[in-house]
């Protein structure tokens, strides 16, 4: 036991001797601990200013939907130029951005119309960051350790997105919000400096460069059944045009014609419906009229959540086997889909927080080796690009699970949740249907 446990934590440690993987991880995690200080300057002060939630709203979504618009064009010049450019050019200039906001708050010169134009501009810059960081791993770490320098990488997002927006509360609140504006310009000029200094491979030689099986793809996206071997071999590029909407549709295109990369965007958007909305409504609900215990129980519930996401994290990341993704897509469809039933008729805090935290261990779990597929087996050409395409529909599909399950948490959560639990059901009988996606490993 002891030496598979020492094994064990020798594979998830290996990413983290690279200095360079090092660097890296520090700076996504300031950058994320960056994010978090954001959101509880400009929620604080807004409220400060103003004393209207309705002022909160615009804007918060005067950042969010600049973001959402630009993330495909993020993409599109990650792939064209690199990903360390693209992260330290947005992790320096919301540095300044972010210094530039706190001074005018110390001199008293902030009004809404300024907040709502900061948070645009901040929304917009932050765009080009987000696929550039998910994209960068490949070309920091070899493909054998994907799995665990992700999985580092995802531990050090969730402690950030959890410390960021309590220290921030704290400078708040020992200091003032301005305050907080330049404690965040300092997180992201340190994260600037560490992509600065991260060193990537160097290129390898062409018959290195794909796996030696012919490809899947066609040049018409055709894609052929996996080997039997569960080998996935690199589809090509596309080629796209030099303009920035051809790249975008070439991008598009690429993701839509493969139904290995569509059936994980399907997945995530079923996924993130159902944390979205039943993970935010149906919680609330849950806890102020099903459970015990209030506003209690539901920081427990978002706590076991998060808790099980680490743990899954960590499992996964030691792990020295490669699972087949495709089964393991399904899976997690299926776990969320029993774990969602199993909340809509549980009557115990205690049941609750057990099925909440075996649904957050899933989801962590799955993640890892979700993203180590993408990044390994997408052509770097074109890999930012399916990502942003991937956190696009992400953006799309939150607010529309949250307004929805907002109506079906009028009924009851037992509603919420059984909505939830039978279209993650017929995700993961979509998933089982096709061999080609059951091959993916």
């Amino acid at each position: 036991m002891a030496n598979t446990l020492t094994a064990a934590g020798s594979r998830l440690g290996a990413p983290a001797r690279s200095p360079s993987f090092r660097l890296l991880w520090l700076g996504q995690s300031l950058s994320l601990l960056g994010d978090g200080f954001s959101y509880i300057a400009f929620s604080w002060i807004t409220l400060s200013l103003t004393g209207s939630t309705l002022a909160l709203g615009y804007v918060l979504a005067c950042q969010a939907i600049p973001r959402a618009l630009l993330t495909l064009v993020g993409g599109s010049l990650s792939d064209k130029w690199s990903s360390r450019t693209l992260m330290r050019f947005s992790s320096y200039a919301r540095a300044v951005l972010m210094v530039a906001v706190g001074l005018a708050g110390l001199g008293g010169a902030l009004n809404v119309w300024l907040l709502c134009g900061a948070a645009a501009a901040f929304g917009a810059v932050d765009a080009f960051f987000q696929p550039a960081r998910a994209s960068i791993l490949p070309s920091v770490v070899e493909k054998d350790l994907l799995p665990s320098a992700n999985a580092l990488l995802g531990l050090g997002i969730k402690v950030s997105s959890v410390l960021g927006p309590a220290v921030g509360g704290i400078v708040v609140a020992v200091t003032n919000a301005p305050v907080a504006f330049l404690v965040d310009g300092v997180c992201f000029a340190l994260c600037g400096l560490c992509v600065s200094r991260v060193r990537t491979l160097p290129p390898k030689e062409p018959a290195e460069a794909a796996d030696p099986e012919p490809s899947q793809a066609s040049a018409a996206g055709t894609v052929k059944d996996p080997g039997a071997d569960g080998t996935e071999p690199v589809a090509p590029a596309p080629d796209g045009g030099t303009s920035l909407m051809a790249r975008i549709r070439a991008g598009l295109r690429y993701a839509w014609e493969d139904p290995r990369i569509r059936t994980i965007l399907v997945v995530d958007a079923a996924v993130t419906f159902c944390q979205a909305g039943p993970f935010t409504v149906g919680f609330a609900t849950l806890a102020k009229t099903g459970l015990e215990g209030g506003s209690t129980t539901l920081g427990l519930l978002n706590g076991a959540l998060a808790g099980g996401a680490m743990l899954g994290t960590l499992v996964g990341g030691a792990l020295s086997s490669r699972p087949r993704v495709g089964l393991l897509i399904a899976a997690l469809a299926g776990w969320l889909a029993v774990g969602m039933g199993t909340l809509g008729l549980v009557d115990s805090t205690v049941a609750a927080l057990v099925t909440v935290l075996t649904m957050g261990f899933g989801i962590g779990f799955q993640g890892v080796f979700g993203m180590s597929w993408i990044q390994r087996n997408i052509h770097g050409s074109v890999l930012s690009r399916v990502i942003s395409v991937d956190m696009v529909i992400g953006y799309a599909v939150a607010p529309l699970s949250l307004v929805l399950c907002g109506s079906l948490a009028r009924t009851g959560t037992d509603t919420l949740f059984a909505f939830s639990a039978v279209l993650l059901s017929l995700t993961a009988l979509g998933v089982l249907s096709s061999r080609t996606v059951r091959g993916m490993r």
